[in-house]
């Protein structure tokens, strides 16, 4: 799995998940549950990460629809 957004913005979580899921990208939101611990105030960032066999796919999607500029620096 390869993290390619971190964001605590929860309006671009969603469209991600829509993008992804209308795409058939497999996915994974992660520390969503952090809010327990932030007092739901949305501070902490969740991470979304993809298959590294769908990573360069996301990343084509995310970009033609205008969130490259939200994309985590792509690792080898």
């Amino acid at each position: 799995m390869r993290e390619i957004v971190r964001t605590n913005d929860l309006v671009l979580i969603n469209a991600i998940e829509a993008l992804f899921t209308g795409a058939r990208i497999p996915y994974l939101v992660l520390d969503q549950n952090m809010s327990v611990l932030e007092g739901s105030i949305g501070m902490l960032p969740r991470r979304i990460l993809v298959d590294d066999d769908s990573e360069r796919e996301a990343r084509a999607l995310l970009t033609d629809a205008g969130l490259g500029k939200e994309l985590r620096p792509q690792k080898p």
